[in-house]
């Protein structure tokens, strides 16, 4: 980062990746979050099989980061990212011809997925490669937001076009994908970290860590915590329209997904500083709280409790999943990109369990006439999940 003058500033190629962050999530959410209505509507998938394959596609973009990360180590950060983007390119192209045909739509979409998983290990990786322990919370924070922007902005500006004219809708995205590649082409090499990471003298028994292996002890802790965190997360994200629409209205739900999307732009760089400061295991007290306290308001039911939860639970967002990244390379002696995509991977494990206990869950609650009783059930896991890593921690202490 260069300093200027208001402190330190974004390098001509860290600005460059996060206009490219937001064009990306631009471009991807766009189409993904429609995948479900074209399948079922436009290519007459059963909703049993939709579910299935966009359940495995995101197992595949989550857990696959550990293959982008042993991609960054054997070729560089820079080339792995113009693979992904090459794969991606091609996975969007893939859907013009799917357009006609389940199985290459079906195709396209997992190349999207793998060139998502290959992608953001390396981007995080280069983002925080040259800086300084003290400058990656506004660098991480920034390219959430970039992030976080795209996923705003995406689904209402293709909501004219999914239905009325899918091939112009891809082609427009292959395109832009194609021009944000030759775009990473131009970056330089990921710049040498300016401090040494202090690393203890290697046994020569002991081989190095790859990448997709289990993390040691010190760096468990937060490996566990993002599992835990995605897991409760995603119930948010997965049965919110289920519960909201039939309570308020369609609209109502957009303009509450539009409003949470801008609140973590705009409050995520304002309290990165905050959340770096903080000691850890606060970090989980109030992410967790956060979340306990948003999911048993979103219970209440009506507007104001929807909105209001969701509100506690973007800042339970913003603390856990920044403070998760910030502590996993804090403990770990290996390279960025390997730590990334170790996160990438729990935060896969935490969606997938997410995923399948959230549906048998809500569907018990919803045959009970309890519905909101599955927002307290998860609420009342917010507050029992953290006490985990401790517990297990007092146990293996006490074996050892």
């Amino acid at each position: 980062m260069r300093r200027g003058a208001g402190g330190r500033r974004p390098t001509g190629p860290q600005s460059f990746l996060l206009g490219c962050s937001f064009l990306i999530t631009l471009g991807s959410f766009a189409v993904l979050p429609y995948m479900s209505v074209l399948l079922h509507q436009r290519l007459g998938l059963g909703l049993g099989t939709v579910g299935a394959v966009l359940a495995v596609a995101s197992l595949v973009q989550f857990s696959g980061g550990v293959a982008g990360a042993a991609l960054a180590r054997r070729i560089g950060l820079r080339a792995t990212m113009l693979v992904a983007l090459g794969v991606r390119t091609a996975g969007f192209a893939a859907f013009l011809p799917g357009l006609g045909s389940p199985v290459l739509a079906v195709g396209a979409l997992f190349l999207v997925s793998c060139g998502a998983a290959l992608y953001l290990p390396a981007n995080k990786a280069y983002l925080v490669e040259g800086a300084r322990e003290s400058e990656r919370p506004r660098l991480l924070s920034a390219s959430g937001s970039a992030f976080n922007a795209g996923i705003a902005l995406g689904p209402p500006a293709a909501a004219p076009f999914v239905l009325t004219s899918p091939g112009a809708l891809f082609g427009t995205v292959t395109l832009l994908f194609a021009a944000v590649g030759a775009g990473h082409a131009l970056l330089p090499p990921a710049p040498p970290a300016p401090e040494p990471r202090p690393t203890a003298a290697p046994s020569p028994a002991t081989p190095p860590a790859a990448a997709g292996s289990p993390p040691p002890r010190r760096e468990a802790l937060p490996f566990t915590v993002t599992v835990l965190s995605v897991y409760v997360f995603m119930f948010f994200q997965h049965y919110l329209a289920l519960y909201a629409v039939p309570r308020t209205s369609a609209s109502f739900y957009g303009a509450v997904l539009m409003g949470y999307a801008c609140l973590l732009v705009v409050a995520q760089p304002l309290l990165s500083e905050w959340i770096a400061a903080l000691a850890y295991r606060t970090a989980i007290r109030v992410g967790f709280g956060a979340m306990a306290a948003g999911t048993a308001v979103i219970a209440a039911g009506g507007r104001p409790g929807i909105g209001a939860g969701a509100a506690l639970i973007c800042l339970g967002e913003i603390v856990l999943f920044l403070k998760n990244d910030l502590e996993a390379l804090a403990r770990s002696s290996a390279e960025p990109a390997t730590v990334f995509g170790r996160q990438r991977l729990a935060a896969g494990i935490g969606a997938f369990a997410s995923g399948v206990a959230g549906g048998q869950l809500y569907g018990i609650a919803e045959g009970a006439g309890m519905v909101p009783g599955f927002w307290l059930a998860v609420s009342l896991q917010c507050l029992i999940l953290p006490l985990l890593p401790a517990l297990m921690t007092r146990v293996r202490r006490r074996r050892s």
